[in-house]
């Protein structure tokens, strides 16, 4: 912590003697984000945890602001808040855990060389012997000519499925190179989605194969959480979801393949070749005894909305997520309560000030609408849940803005942009920061499959062109100090702060640079707001096909 507040307190220090000239004119209060950000971060709002202790203080002030601006409620009944119904499951200590393979069997600790979950809500879970099958990427992508399971039959089963996707460690001769998009992430290298082909495939569970670079974080970030987990209520979870998942070491696995006769490496490359079949580990089972405790509670998404005055029914959204993760084990300060000031209440503040700048101008043709979701800590939920009551309207969403941890170093010559490329907001984008002088630096590491892990991405695979900001994405190229600068409080902030109880508000940090990032957001989306533009998804996007299915509805 104290590394992260004085880098902080450094850049404070140079961005002080900033020129004058060098501050960008914006219709986003800096200070504002600053206040509301403190206010939001603070302990009284306990970590702000879905269902926990901080939530009704969150949301009521949340509402507060929302109502002050003068919006219209956009909820449940009229109301400003949407009831998002969530199971709170925790993977209780003691279980047994066990590797067969080759005549050997090896007892396995939670934690230690697995992290386990289960998202049905069932006080035991109990497998016996599952035969294990070694499934390569577990991806299957027609449009890329790809398919891992070649028809075979693994209902029952437990699959050993490798983290990201089969172009991520291809040379660039390899005929893979570049059918998913290289080094840079795609959906089909998310572990949601490797679970998601699992239950439709049968599988009794699915073990994600633990590597750092592939992952983009390591084993500390796999098990954090005190083993919690959560999930939206489903009408069949027994349908939806696997009996077991989550991760395994891969010294683990390579031992595991070695005693089954199979060289773990070389196995990794032939899951790289699209004619790739499944590996029955012949002799290997796995068997998994515990106990799975669930809580059912309601948490809530805050929406408002200014109706468009020519086109109601069109609309631009902006949003960030409310939550962070509560209150957890002691630092070594004794500090318990995570209050996720830069993840993600300024981003929330940047909802708010995006709010205040609409209602100070023209009432525009098409709806703006506001959000604030529940749960994108716990796996987007509170997003996916509006998003699949909102789907039939989602048709004539011209766009949605996402703000997720927006930097507070200062202002900048560039904004970054996580997922360059993919659709024609950026065309948008690049026009008002050419504007302000300002440029657009793509993700430094889309390796990292940033794109694909905040709330945006509930309405990009539904078709909704989306564009996230988030500092995370690579240093900013700050107008005192440039990019080294920006790389230094990426690294200060991922490394001590993210998801610990250091994300605090700190009065050294500088929200000019958070300002004039969400003033783009804002002058791009006010620009489509008056104008009868759909833009679309880029042609090499995997989003444009379901965007396509409903072009009568835009018509």
């Amino acid at each position: 912590m104290t590394l992260f507040r004085n880098a902080l307190a450094a850049l404070a220090l140079t961005i002080a003697a900033t020129p004058a000239h060098a501050q960008h004119a914006s219709p986003i209060s800096a200070q504002r984000l600053s206040d509301i950000t403190r206010e939001l971060a603070s302990d009284a709002y306990a970590g702000r945890a879905p269902g926990g202790p901080g939530e009704q203080k969150t949301v009521d002030f949340i509402v507060s602001q929302f109502k002050a601006l003068g919006l219209t409620p956009a909820g449940d009944s009229g109301g400003w808040t949407q009831t998002v119904p969530l199971w709170r499951f925790q993977t209780q200590p003691g279980g047994t855990y066990t590797l067969a393979a080759g005549g050997t069997s090896k007892a396995l600790h939670e934690q230690t060389d697995l992290r386990i979950e289960t998202q049905r809500p069932v006080d035991r879970v109990a497998i016996r012997a599952a035969p294990l099958v070694f499934v390569g990427y577990g991806v299957t992508a027609p449009e890329r000519g790809w398919d891992d399971f070649k028809g075979v039959d693994v209902r029952g089963k437990m699959l050993l499925v490798l983290i990201n996707d089969p172009d991520f460690e291809a040379a660039p001769d390899e005929p893979v190179a570049g059918k998913f998009g290289g080094r840079a992430a795609t959906f089909y290298g998310r572990w949601v989605y490797k679970y998601e082909e699992a239950v439709r495939r049968g599988a009794v569970g699915a073990l994600i194969i633990h590597e750092t670079a592939g992952a983009a974080y390591g084993w500390s970030t796999v098990i954090a959480g005190n083993n919690e987990t959560y999930d939206v209520v489903r009408k069949s979870p027994a349908k939806d979801k696997l009996l077991l998942q989550g991760w395994i070491q891969r010294d683990l696995t390579a031992e595991l393949f070695r005693n089954a006769g199979l060289d773990f490496e070389a196995e990794k490359v032939r899951a790289r070749r699209a004619d790739f079949q499944p590996v029955e580990l012949k002799t290997a089972t796995f068997s998994a005894d515990y106990q799975n405790t669930f809580i059912r509670l309601e948490s809530r998404n805050v929406l408002a909305a200014l109706p468009g005055a020519k086109r109601p029914d069109e609309t631009i959204l902006y949003a960030a997520h409310w939550d962070a993760y509560g209150i957890g084990p002691a630092d070594a300060s004794g500090a318990t309560i995570r209050p996720g000031a830069v993840d993600d209440a300024v981003g929330v503040a940047g909802v708010i000030e995006t709010a205040r700048a609409f209602k100070a101008g023209p009432r525009p043709d098409r709806t703006i609408l506001f959000a604030a979701w529940t749960a994108e800590e716990r796996g987007l939920l509170g997003s996916e849940f509006y998003a699949q009551r909102a789907e039939p309207a989602l048709a004539k969403m011209v766009a949605n803005y996402t703000f997720d941890v927006l930097q507070t170093a200062g202002p900048a010559r560039d904004v970054i942009l996580v997922g360059a490329g993919q659709n024609e907001l950026e065309t948008g984008l690049a026009a008002v920061a050419a504007r302000h002088g300002r440029t657009i630096t793509p993700d430094a590491k889309p390796e990292r499959a940033l794109f694909y892990r905040a709330d945006h991405f509930s309405l990009a695979k539904r078709g909704v062109p989306v564009m996230l900001f988030m500092g995370m994405g690579g240093g900013a190229d700050l107008v005192i100090g440039g990019r080294t600068a920006g790389d230094a409080w990426v690294e200060a902030y991922t490394a001590r702060c993210y998801h610990q109880t250091c994300d605090r508000w700190e009065p050294t940090q500088n929200y000019q640079g958070a300002a004039d990032d969400v003033s783009l957001a804002y002058e791009a989306g006010l620009a489509l707001a008056n104008s009868t533009r759909w833009p679309d998804w880029n042609a090499s996007s995997e989003f444009k096909p379901i965007r396509a299915k409903t072009s009568a509805a835009r018509r």
